[in-house]
């Protein structure tokens, strides 16, 4: 019998490539997001490609009602999740701490704290009575440090960090792995979004870096997956080769 990866944000970016990577290997795969029709599309073409099954569902992580609801409402075969990427997460504005839009705070609190842990809460629920699971967190390194302008969103990838380790520590007598993620630089619609649009000023960002793409970072989540049950990476920082941290890099 297939498992079932529950994956946040799949529309794009890391969600959708841990999709196409955990179809590939035969989990069947519960796929969510705003944008409703890219979500068909992905489940259509996993279908088709790899011949598992997938559950689209359409609804916004920061809505509390429609997360319990959903999560909530599973039915066979979809009740049980072996793996949950808690990947929704995003960036708005790059402004200094005073000129900072007070709506942009909001919305990032919303989705990368409050959005996160709604998910992570209800999904755990489930995977409580069969005392096995494992839920993957998407911090970033400025979960490690924090950088200038960027205050709100190394706050709340500060906040995936400390809840990874209290999941981790309240899981342990269910034996639920937890797993968080730190990526550096990478090429996906994360900066498009951070610059609201401005695709100039995004792709600046990876000026003279060969940065990661998607597909590195879910090759990397699937690995942590594979790991035998008495074996759980607790905290993973990714970067492409060029980039130390958050503040060195060797651009060419």
């Amino acid at each position: 019998m297939n498992k079932t990866v529950f994956i946040t944000g799949a529309t794009a970016g890391f969600g959708e490539a841990c999709a196409r990577k955990f179809a590939a290997n035969s989990y069947n795969v519960i796929i969510t997001g705003r944008r409703r029709d890219r979500l068909e599309q992905l489940a259509a073409e996993l279908t088709r490609t790899f011949s598992v099954a997938v559950l689209p569902l359409a609804f916004d992580v920061r809505n509390r009602e429609q997360v319990l609801k959903m999560i909530g409402s599973l039915e066979e075969p979809w009740k049980q999740i072996d793996v949950l990427v808690n990947n929704a997460g995003l960036a708005v504005g790059k402004d200094r701490f005073d000129q900072a839009s007070l709506d942009d705070w909001d919305t990032m609190v919303d989705t990368n704290l409050k959005g996160f842990a709604y998910v992570a809460q209800a999904v755990a629920k489930r995977m409580i009575p069969h005392k096995r699971g494992h839920i993957i967190n998407l911090g970033s390194v400025a979960a490690k440090q924090v950088y200038a302008q960027g205050n709100m969103y190394c706050a709340t990838k500060h906040a995936v960090e400390a809840l990874s380790q209290a999941m981790r520590i309240d899981l342990l007598p269910y034996h639920i792995k937890v797993t968080a993620i730190h990526p550096g630089a990478a090429d996906t619609e994360f900066s498009t979004v951070r610059f609201k649009g401005d695709r100039i000023a995004a792709e600046k960002v990876y000026d003279g870096l060969i940065p990661l793409v998607a597909a590195d970072v879910a090759e990397t989540i699937f690995y942590c997956t594979t790991l035998p049950e008495h074996v759980c990476i607790n905290d993973l920082v990714i970067t492409c080769t060029q980039q130390a941290d958050c503040f060195y890099d060797h651009r060419e």
